[in-house]
């Protein structure tokens, strides 16, 4: 059920408990792997927790979903509770310790005044996802499956996504791809002739559950997301099931050669692509929030990428549409991405992250209809790609092609 609560609230609900238990000191937290469900409306959500002693008196996290391994930020514990942030998306799973139990809520910030939350549980011994790993499976999933979200008929009448999937005894991990993104990395359990998959990266709240139909080589089953979202889909066996071409969403319009833009970094920094630093050279543009976990996989290859070959005469832009276009909101939340992800190229605030707000941000194109999106600027300052979406490392294959079809295109723009 869908909580709202304000900061100050649940602020002063904790201050006034520990007040009132007379516990001044904290309570430590067994290390190890925890089995942790957040209880949505769909049952039960698990993940995977690696809670480690940090720095100080703190705690090193990361969230385990499949083959990722996701830092959160350093934990604290004050009294009887561990709190384990994640700022970049303004959310923090806030808990009780009871020996080795972990007993809260997850949270989220949504507005200025007002957070989301779940229920969270987590117990030390992660020996399973949705059940041990020893049962036998009767379905086997592994490949690719054509895969249509709303469909409430249970066929695959349209193709908006793509599923990956491959199986090992009755566990299964992959991910779906859409025309806008991927699910990044999910984690599942193959029971009986059913197929369960989730995913917790601090944004995502992913719970996917489905019917396996043999003879037919279907799946057919629903899809939670968050704290309320739902949907029906259905997929069906097909190796050869693709997506549109990312290159064919986004395109500049009839007469545009370039991309325009001037807008702020959060020091102030007006940043335009005829600045001198962009002169004749090769430039990567990034459509981005930090709110968004599809583009952090993109950051998370761009930055150490442009290290490595900025010297060859490349740069990269950042330009993120946030929550807010008041740069006293979003410039902190850009810099903490920054930091995080030790980006050196410049990231401005380029307006909210409303898609019709920002295609009217960027007027040289036919529309924003993803995030990310990445355009491809030769030195003469003419654009010359666009990619919408991006499959991250979750989807393997497909990652492994972006990346390869990225440094021939950069390699191809540095050689002209």
């Amino acid at each position: 059920m869908k909580k709202i609560v304000s900061f100050g609230a649940i602020a002063l609900l904790i201050a006034t408990a520990m007040a009132c238990s007379g516990q001044s000191e904290s309570t430590t937290v067994t290390p190890g792997q925890y089995r942790a469900v957040l209880k949505t409306r769909g049952g039960d959500l698990p993940f995977g927790l690696d809670i480690q002693p940090g720095q100080a008196a703190g705690y090193t996290v990361f969230a385990l979903n499949g083959s990722e391994r996701l830092p959160m930020d350093p934990a604290t514990v004050q009294g009887d509770s561990i709190r384990i942030p994640m700022a970049l998306f303004e959310s923090e799973l806030v808990a009780k310790i009871d020996g080795n139990t972990l007993r809260g809520v997850w949270r989220r910030r949504r507005t200025a005044q007002q957070i989301q939350t779940l229920p969270f549980e987590a117990t030390l011994g992660y020996t399973q996802r949705f059940v041990p790993t020893a049962q036998t499976a009767v379905a086997t999933l592994t490949g690719s499956w054509a895969t249509d979200f709303g469909n409430k008929s249970g066929r695959v009448d349209t193709v908006n996504a793509v599923g990956v999937f491959k199986q090992t005894g009755n566990r299964v991990a992959g991910t779906f791809l859409t025309p806008t993104g991927d699910y990044r990395y999910l984690d599942g359990n193959v029971v009986g002739d059913s197929l369960f998959l989730s995913c917790f990266d601090g944004s995502h709240l992913f719970l996917f559950k489905a019917r396996h139909n043999p003879q037919a080589k279907t799946l057919s089953g629903g899809f939670w997301s968050g704290v309320s979202g739902y949907e029906p889909w259905a997929a069906r066996f097909d190796p050869a099931a693709k997506l549109p071409d990312p290159a064919s969403l986004t395109y500049l319009k009839p007469g545009a050669k370039t991309l325009r833009v001037s807008f702020p970094e959060p020091n102030g920094q007006l940043v335009s692509l005829s600045d001198p630093r962009f002169k004749n050279k090769v430039t990567v543009v990034q459509i981005l929030g930090s709110w968004c976990p599809n583009c952090m996989d993109e950051t998370n290859f761009l930055s150490p990428w442009y290290k490595r070959n900025r010297s060859r005469g490349v740069e990269v832009l950042g330009l993120a549409f946030e929550r807010s276009a008041n740069m006293a909101e979003s410039g902190p939340k850009i810099d903490r991405m920054k930091q995080r992800f030790q980006i050196d190229y410049p990231v401005v605030l380029a307006g909210t992250n409303d898609k019709a707000e920002a295609s009217k941000a960027l007027p040289d194109l036919n529309a924003v209809v993803a995030f990310p999106t990445t355009l491809f600027i030769d030195k003469k300052g003419q654009v010359r790609h666009i990619h919408t979406g991006f499959s991250g490392p979750g989807t393997g294959a497909y990652y492994d092609q972006y990346v390869s079809e990225f440094n021939r295109l950069i390699d191809k723009l540095l050689a002209e």
